[in-house]
């Protein structure tokens, strides 16, 4: 255990932390954290913290983490803060304390170059010829980029992506050059002995503290390992930060996902397999026949594939597996008996041919239809999605608790939750009850910013109700001279991309002849860009919808106004909402109560969170749903939101706002005014 007296000598006045950090600022707040954290880790405990914004969490863990002399597995929701974490983070409180340890980062096996597969690439009459033919020194082209990465390959000791510059994940370059769980060789691959997904995971393996992410994490929980070893197996302790994702994210991996280009991938790879094997055994007249037989049963794949596809909807959206009726469920077992007849066709050929992986993968998409097709209703939702790229058949379970309290249980290791967003005022109930952990501590830690000085919270008065179809235009109405009293500076947060891409519409036909602001659209620029030009910028208005509610940092002056246009409750259209309000009516249980509106409330929090981010920061929310102030379940929202002073008056508004404006940037547009 870390003596009490130790943390506070760390995290106070004096300390490593505030002599190696100019700016650090000495909270209670983070001591209080890092004592409960420190207890947790001693005895193996589950803890559930929300630590609210600026209560410096990440160091509050990092510090017992340190000190422990525990193995930690540390899970984040993102690779931007797994890198912040490995890169800069650890790093610094290690020097601080002077207490190296062996860190280790570890990233989903789709991060990592395939050595493998960038030969085949690069090869002539590889997979890369299928990209566009552009010059290939012309970098920002798929062959340019090709060119990169290949160089970067011959120095890089990591493997790890992240490290090229330029290469985003929705380059088409980047599935050439990384292998998935399907179409990875494992042991048979002949650079298994430079495999960076390998060498990664040894590195975990040896490490005393190892960052992943929740993906990589709850794959391994879920018992979806893909062969490289169990990153958990030898944990002393869990820390899960953002853990309000978890909930959401585990259901997604305890259900089962069959997409129509996992199925067309792997038709291709048996028939690609097959032109050198029949080339191999062509003197053999039982390996042809049974070489034809696979051939044959590809065949039937991918016409089952077909006649399932021609009774799925024209349109793009998600829609529900129980409105499609006996024929589609027919279809799918249709579909699932040809996978499995290419199963035992490919296994047949037993364990040494290089087609016998092919036959596991087979099984898995058998495995996953027919939990899709027996599942009964009441124990989770059936879906279709269907996108440009083909259709996705899903299952999610509407109830998780027992099955992620089992698996926590079965590893003795400490499990710790942190997030600033876990609670609902003092009810951590709605995110407890959801992953089995109601018996669990749970400790809530309120930010150390002054909300009532620093933020004001606008309600405006005479909105339409937001189901009306002028609702967009009269938020745009409102937030356009709250932008001009700001200079910029702000974030329009929309529910729907609908509401995005009209809000962007009306914004741009009003400021057409000549925009006072740089407008920042979701969509229009990958989201890492659009943040670092909106922050570069100090005056912009970023329009954003459900990724720039979260996860989002912005100090300073550059966002001083975030505008909501409404109250983020899930649309019942979509098919899985609608089956859980369902499922909760069919059980007794009240759906608004205890689904609906705490998850609103709680991605309503998250929202209001972008704007202070640190103890200079001022600012103002304005939410335009006159449910906050209409309906009796305001309040509700109102007591999960941070203490802000609330107004009603639209000039005390403004004159907040004005006060706390830059007075040095005057828009060519307001210069006329002023």
């Amino acid at each position: 255990m870390v003596p009490m007296l130790d943390l506070e000598d760390i995290f106070g006045h004096g300390g490593p932390l505030a002599s190696s950090q100019p700016d650090f600022k000495v909270r209670w707040q983070q001591l209080r954290m890092a004592q409960r954290v420190a207890t947790a880790l001693e005895h193996r405990e589950t803890l559930i913290v929300e630590a609210g914004t600026g209560t410096g969490k990440t160091f509050a863990y990092l510090v017992p983490a340190l000190l422990s002399g525990a193995r930690v597995l540390i899970s984040t929701g993102t690779r931007t803060l797994q890198d912040q974490l490995f890169s800069k983070d650890l790093p610094l409180v290690a020097a601080a304390l002077g207490r190296p340890a062996r860190v280790a980062l570890l990233k989903g096996r789709t991060n990592y170059l395939c050595r493998y597969r960038i030969a085949q690439a690069g090869a002539p009459g590889g997979e890369q010829l299928a990209l566009d033919s552009t010059v290939a020194d012309d970098s920002a082209s798929p062959r340019g980029m090709l060119a990169r990465i290949e160089r970067w390959a011959r120095t890089t000791r990591s493997g790890d992506l992240a490290e090229v510059r330029g290469l985003s994940d929705s380059n088409p370059v980047w599935p050439q050059v990384t292998s998935t769980r399907d179409n990875c060789l494992g042991v048979k691959c002949p650079e298994l002995s430079s495999c960076h997904v390998a060498l990664a995971r040894r590195e975990a393996l040896d490490a005393d503290i190892v960052i992943v992410n929740h993906h990589l994490l709850l794959a391994d929980l879920a018992l979806k390992e893909d062969g490289f070893g169990d990153i958990l197996g030898t944990a002393d302790a869990v820390i899960l930060d953002e853990a309000h994702q978890i909930p959401d994210l585990a259901t997604q991996f305890f259900g089962a996902n069959v997409s129509s280009r996992r199925i067309e991938n792997l038709v291709k790879a048996a028939q690609a397999e097959l032109t050198p094997h029949l080339a191999r055994v062509s003197a053999d007249s039982e390996a042809a026949a049974a070489a034809a037989e696979i051939s044959e049963a590809t065949r039937g794949v991918e016409q089952s594939a077909q006649r399932l596809s021609s009774l799925l909807p024209a349109r793009l959206g998600r829609f529900p597996l129980t409105e499609m009726g006996s024929h589609l469920s027919a279809s799918v077992n249709d579909l699932a008996q040809s996978l499995q007849t290419l199963q035992d066709r490919l296994g047949a050929l037993g364990d040494e041919s290089p087609l016998a992986q092919l036959s596991e993968r087979a099984a898995d998409l058998v495995l996953a239809l027919e939990r899709i097709a027996s599942v009964d209703d009441m124990e989770g939702v059936r879906a279709v999605e269907i996108s440009p790229r083909g259709f996705a058949l899903s299952l999610m379970p509407f109830d998780i608790s027992a099955r992620f309290l089992a698996l926590l249980q079965a590893r003795r290791c400490g499990w710790i939750f942190t997030s600033a967003t876990l609670s609902l005022g003092e009810d951590f109930s709605h995110f407890t009850a959801r992953l089995g952990l109601v018996e669990s501590p749970t400790l809530k830690i309120e930010s150390p910013f002054d909300y009532e000085r620093q933020s004001l919270l606008y309600l405006p008065t005479g909105m339409p109700q937001p189901a009306s179809p002028g609702y967009t235009g009269a938020v745009i109405d409102t937030a356009v001279p709250l932008i001009d009293a700001a200079r910029g500076g702000a974030f329009i947060l929309f529910t729907s991309h609908r509401a995005l891409a009209q809000g962007a519409a009306l914004l741009r036909a009003r400021w057409a002849n000549e925009s006072p602001y740089r407008l920042f659209v979701q969509g229009e620029a990958p989201r890492e860009r659009l943040l670092t030009e909106f922050r570069e910028d100090g005056n912009g208005v970023l329009l954003g919808t459900t990724s720039f509610w979260e996860g989002v940092d912005v100090k300073g002056e550059a966002l001083r106004l975030v505008i909501i246009e409404k109250l983020p409750f899930s649309s019942p259209e979509d098919p899985l909402v609608r089956a859980r309000i369902d499922h909760l009516q069919a059980t007794g249980g009240n759906a608004f109560r205890d689904y609906q509106l705490p998850e609103a409330a709680l991605a309503l929090k998250q929202g209001v969170g972008r704007l202070i981010r640190s103890e200079d920061d001022f600012g103002t929310v304005v939410i335009c749903d006159p449910r906050m102030t209409g309906r009796g379940y305001g309040q509700f929202f109102l007591a999960a939101l941070p203490a802000m002073a609330p107004t009603r008056d639209r000039d005390e508004a403004l004159r907040f706002i004005r006060k706390h404006a830059p007075h040095d940037v005057v828009p060519a547009r307001l210069a006329t005014q002023l």
